[in-house]
């Protein structure tokens, strides 16, 4: 199915609404309070996470977002306004249930006053604190040092002593995190679904389908209709994949899903599945018959059978992906084909020694291991365990 062509519509000069951006089309209705970027506070780095009203309408929220400035004085106004839009619009599947999430917290002092004037808000997310807390749940994310998460009565406070301020979550800004804000959206969707009922999908489906697109059809095209508007792929041990639609879809055209070999299997060993996210270890195993240039770049095919264990982090935003972490042991891989040697020098002097005899050098045994990596993630009995460490020795020899 293709990207989704919602755009966002302006309602007011402060109310904008937001349809679904995901395969579902339908969704619960979320309300966004924020303000504007100040020019002087603007991101510089590039980065592919949307700003808030996407990002939520990519997760399959009908979103309604209220602009606000300094002392702004018409929240209950525009929040009467904002949740009227909601239960009028024709993608949003409750029309009773809603949820608020404040960016700009310090900017609206009367807002707990307007959002307990209405029932059918049933959950709050603050970045930052509100003028006083609400009767209703409520999730604070705040940019300070102490207890990483406490919880008093209907109030989970979490912390995040890293950031510079609570717009570490906004991707304009010049003090977004994108690891902590990533954190902190899956935290706000185990909270605001609880709540609100969903919405729900079945992400190892969803995960299943987008490998079945890879590996057994081989269809880029497909593929991509998997994955959100911006996505990534990033093969961590060497640095391969693409970040963006246009470079994901060169990596996997050019590079990945006409260049593992015909006979590749995907052996699952576990898998987790959360809110947003799919982990998954298994082994990739496949005769080296062509050269797999994400994985092993330049080498040619050896025709060598090999097994090697892999993690996957998958996040899911709605019903598409947003991003795959892949890792594996690069070191195996050597082994297994190979070209790691036993052996290899120790190339500079150790500060505590030893120190080689003059014409000769030190090298170290090389910590790694063949397909028993594979074997030992399979059977935890396979392979016995320590020999590395008992094993592993300096040796001198002559150059």
């Amino acid at each position: 199915m293709p990207l989704p062509d919602a755009k966002p519509v302006k309602l007011t000069a402060n109310l904008t609404i937001h349809a679904p951006l995901s395969r579902q089309g339908h969704g619960p209705g979320v309300v966004i309070i924020r303000s504007a970027v100040d020019p002087t506070a603007k991101n510089e780095k590039e980065t592919l996470d949307p700003e808030p009203m996407q990002k939520w309408a990519e997760e399959s929220f009908v979103v309604a977002q209220i602009q606000v400035a300094e002392d702004h004085a018409t929240i209950k106004e525009d929040l009467l306004q904002a949740l009227g839009a909601l239960t009028a619009h024709e993608a949003c599947s409750q029309k009773s249930e809603y949820g608020i999430i404040v960016y700009s917290p310090s900017l609206v002092h009367s807002l707990t006053d307007a959002i307990d004037e209405h029932d059918s808000i049933k959950a709050i997310v603050s970045y930052g604190t509100l003028s006083k807390p609400s009767r209703k749940p409520l999730i604070y994310h705040l940019a300070e040092s102490g207890i990483p998460k406490s919880v008093c009565d209907t109030v989970t406070t979490y912390r995040y002593p890293e950031a510079a301020s609570a717009s570490f979550v906004i991707p304009s800004h010049k003090d977004f995190l994108p690891s902590s804000a990533a954190v902190a959206h899956t935290r706000c969707l185990e909270f605001v679904k609880k709540l609100l009922d969903g919405p729900w999908f079945d992400l190892e489906m969803i995960w299943n389908e987008h490998t079945s697109f890879e590996f057994d059809t081989r269809s880029v095209e497909k593929t991509m209709d998997t994955m959100v508007q911006e996505p990534y792929v990033n093969h961590i041990p060497t640095i391969t994949g693409g970040i963006g639609r246009e470079k994901l879809t060169q990596f996997y055209a050019n590079h990945f899903i006409f260049n593992n070999p015909d006979d590749t299997v995907l052996e699952l060993v576990s898998r987790t599945v959360g809110i947003d996210r799919v982990v998954d270890e298994f082994i990739f195993a496949f005769t080296h018959d062509k050269v797999v240039d994400w994985l092993i770049p330049g080498i040619p095919p050896t025709g060598k059978r090999l097994r090697i264990p892999f993690t996957a982090v998958v996040n899911i935003r709605g019903d598409r992906l947003y991003h795959e972490h892949i890792a594996w042991d690069q070191l195996t891989v050597l082994f297994q084909l190979g070209f790691m040697p036993e052996y290899l020098p120790i190339p500079y002097s150790l500060p505590n020694g030893p120190t080689p005899q003059a014409g000769r050098q030190l090298q170290y045994r090389v910590p790694g291991a063949g397909d028993k990596t594979a074997a030992k993630m399979l059977d935890e009995s396979s392979v016995p365990s320590n020999e590395m460490i008992e094993n592993f020795s300096v040796r001198e020899v002559g150059l």
